[in-house]
């Protein structure tokens, strides 16, 4: 039965009539993971609705529905992305809880023998006392140390404590040099961009990131052995080719551009990029399914798939970009995969509800509404609680 049509605000200040399309067919689970690329859908946390969760508090979280999320990436045959800045890292995510969710994802993914990649920081490191080039590699390592206990990939993450304490490429070198020659396996660098976090301007030591591509290249050059790939989050699709054309062979380049992925994905003739992605959480029965047609060649439905997803995903990342785990947590409570459109730091309230309608427009389009009828129940739900007489 098509769910009942439902009237949803617009940027106008009026309402327009949605009646969303039948939902797609569920597809095959589990699925292997696909063969041409190597694919990572950065996954959100759901927050505990009976704990506080409230600005500033120590983050609560559901962990069943948590979970729960992952396996539904993992048994669409996408790698999850634990514990980044999708799942709120710096953004009301505090390290004891992110150490909790890396040993929790390393277990349930050690389990079933799924992909999993952690992010290691410096977030857990004080915020009222400067930091030092050996305090970053000192709270690196410690980080490191919980992503490799659990059995996961490290990622590096960016650090803001780098940040602001780097004062030019050559202490971006030594903290990376330092941790390269300690970790137990390869990892995975993050260049995130300043949409992402203002707090990162001038990363590894050049304010126009054009500027860092050479040193940056050169060294993942020195520690090849040392590095699986980089995710790069800069929302510039030239400058990520640039950047993965001069990468040693074996070396992956992870886009993290949600505005650009299927072409970059794709590729060239003179290679493509991998995906760790956070907007593949919010699309990941659709981008599963044009990596299946990628695999078997058919770059003509990869592309069919794909193309829908775009304006969806350019609107969950709409400035400020930051705010893009609002968009994610949404879907995923449309979609029925946890209780309550809640996040921890109060981070629901990020977006307004003309932009969450939009959200929801979007996703119909692009065929990511699993249970449309469920999807309309709880939007008719949040619109009644915003006042809005849907």
């Amino acid at each position: 039965m098509s769910a009942a049509p439902l009237r949803l605000p617009t940027p106008g200040g009026g309402l327009s009539a949605f009646t969303p399309r039948p939902a797609p067919p569920p597809p095959a689970a589990p699925a292997a993971p696909p063969r041409s690329r190597v694919a990572y859908a950065a996954a959100h946390v759901a927050a505990d609705p009976l704990a506080g969760n409230a600005i500033g508090a120590p983050a609560r979280l559901d962990w069943d529905a948590t979970l729960a999320f992952r396996h539904h990436l993992w048994d669409l045959g996408l790698g999850v992305a634990d514990a980044m800045d999708t799942a709120q890292r710096g953004m009301g995510l505090d390290w004891p809880a992110t150490a909790e969710l890396i040993r929790r994802s390393g277990a349930e993914a050690a389990a079933r023998g799924a992909a999993l990649a952690c992010g290691a920081g410096t977030d857990h490191l004080p915020t009222d006392a400067p930091a030092t080039l050996e305090s970053v590699i000192t709270g690196y390592a410690e980080q490191l140390e919980t992503v490799e206990a659990a059995g996961a990939v490290p990622v590096l993450m960016a650090s803001r404590h780098l940040a602001a304490v780097a004062r030019g490429p050559e202490d971006y070198a030594k903290v990376y040099g330092r941790l390269l020659e300690q970790v137990r396996g390869p990892v995975i660098l993050h260049w995130l961009g300043t949409a992402f976090d203002p707090a990162l301007a001038g990363y590894w030591g050049h304010a126009d990131p054009a500027d860092a591509v050479p040193a940056v290249a050169e060294l993942i050059a020195a520690h090849a052995d040392r590095v699986a790939g980089i995710k790069v989050s800069l929302l510039d699709a030239d400058l990520e080719v640039r950047l993965r054309r001069r990468l040693p062979a074996g070396v992956r380049l992870f886009t993290g551009d949600d505005f650009n992925y299927p072409d970059l994905v794709l590729g060239d003739a003179e290679g493509h990029s991998d995906a760790l992605l956070g907007i593949f959480a919010a699309i990941a029965p659709a981008a599963a399914a044009a990596l299946r047609a990628l695999d078997s060649g058919d770059t003509d439905r990869y592309r069919a798939l794909m193309a829908p997803t775009v304006p969806l995903a350019r609107h969950v990342f709409a400035a400020p970009t930051y705010h893009y785990k609002t968009g994610i947590a949404f879907l995923a409570w449309l979609n029925g995969h946890q209780p309550g459109f809640t996040m921890v730091g109060g981070l629901h309230s990020a977006r307004d509800v003309v932009h969450l309608a939009e959200t929801l427009r979007l996703a119909d389009a692009a065929g990511v509404l699993t249970d449309p009828d469920t999807a309309v129940r709880r939007m008719r739900r949040l619109l009644e609680v915003a006042g809005v007489a849907p």
